[in-house]
């Protein structure tokens, strides 16, 4: 299929940019390789979408990176720079590359402000932020349910964009689960696991009673919540626990969450979501530079699907969700 319009797609900047930008796979074997992938986006990234039949890429930030800042100034600053880098970046191919705007959550309110900025003067697509926000010492984890968020939440929502919930690793103090299993951590099972959690906390903790037309955009077809959803809500019922939340956790996920195909290339799974969300929020991406964009393409392209049902996931959900 061509003309499709990938959305979990990563950028970096020169690695003298900023130092106090950090990258979860800078530790991972083969790292000098995807940073050189990541920092080349704009050429090596387009060429590769190109023989994906890729027509438009919603560029982000890579993970964690602003997330990871403990000094809230010091975050709205890298924030700025990196929005202001990368709108310089995509007006270089305005019919090629849109963007999400990195925000400083350290602080809601700067973060809604750069939200706003990027959507109103840069042009911006939404927000990606890349799980948990960590502040004033390493071992800390700010999740977006918290009522101190509130100001953001309702940026996002009167702004009409979506906000992309991205993976991280959990934070340190939380990670002995994994010791001597360190193939675990990442993208195998431990952003997936993390960020699941993550949404689930949003859905639970009221965020969409609060904010009834916020979107929100889950990677790799929902990070396993498809599957999980039933039982999740179904146990919390039998132990007679009150949640904030006012409507069951499954209209949250129908209704303000989309899913994306990034680094998911399996059919049953594809069908999973479907059934669970609705064809209307499932989209197509790859997950660049961890995958490769043709590989994504050549399953989503072979995959069981009516050419419909094709275009809709491949382009058409992507050209409504983000007004393109």
């Amino acid at each position: 299929m061509q003309g499709k319009i990938a959305l979990e797609e990563h950028f970096a900047p020169p690695a003298a940019f900023d130092a106090r930008l950090k990258y979860a796979g800078d530790r991972l074997p083969g790292w000098p390789e995807l940073a050189k992938r990541q920092e080349g986006m704009f050429d090596i990234g387009l060429a590769e979408m190109d023989k994906a039949g890729v027509e438009r890429i919603i560029v982000s930030l890579g993970a964690p990176t602003i997330q990871a800042i403990l000094d809230a100034k010091d975050a709205a600053d890298s924030a700025r720079r990196a929005n202001d880098y990368l709108k310089g970046k995509i007006d270089g191919r305005p019919d090629r590359f849109s963007a999400f705007a990195a925000v400083p959550m350290q602080d809601p309110e700067a973060a809604a402000r750069e939200l706003e900025r990027c959507v109103k003067q840069l042009g911006f697509k939404g927000a990606l932020v890349n799980g948990f926000t960590q502040q004033h010492e390493e071992d800390s984890a700010l999740y977006y349910d918290m009522p101190r968020f509130t100001p953001f939440w309702d940026a996002l929502e009167e702004l009409d964009v979506p906000l992309y919930l991205h993976p991280r690793n959990p934070m340190a103090s939380q990670m002995r689960i994994y010791e001597g299993h360190p193939w675990l951590l990442g993208s195998a099972w431990a952003f997936g696991v993390e960020t699941a959690t993550h949404a689930l906390r949003l859905m639970c903790g009221g965020v969409f009673d609060r904010h009834p037309r916020a979107k929100v955009v889950l990677g790799h077809l929902g990070e396993a919540l498809p599957a999980c959803m039933w039982r999740v809500e179904h146990r919390i019922k039998k132990s007679g626990q009150k949640m904030p939340a006012k409507k069951p956790l499954i209209d949250y996920f129908r209704n303000n969450f989309y899913l994306t195909t990034s680094g998911n290339f399996h059919d049953a799974t594809l069908h999973g979501a479907i059934r669970e969300v609705g064809i209307g929020k499932v989209l197509f991406s790859a997950d660049y530079p961890f995958e490769d964009a043709v590989e994504a393409a050549q399953w989503f392209d072979q995959a069981e699907l009516s050419e419909a049902d094709r275009q809709r996931i491949g382009r058409q959900n992507a050209v409504e969700l983000f007004r393109l």
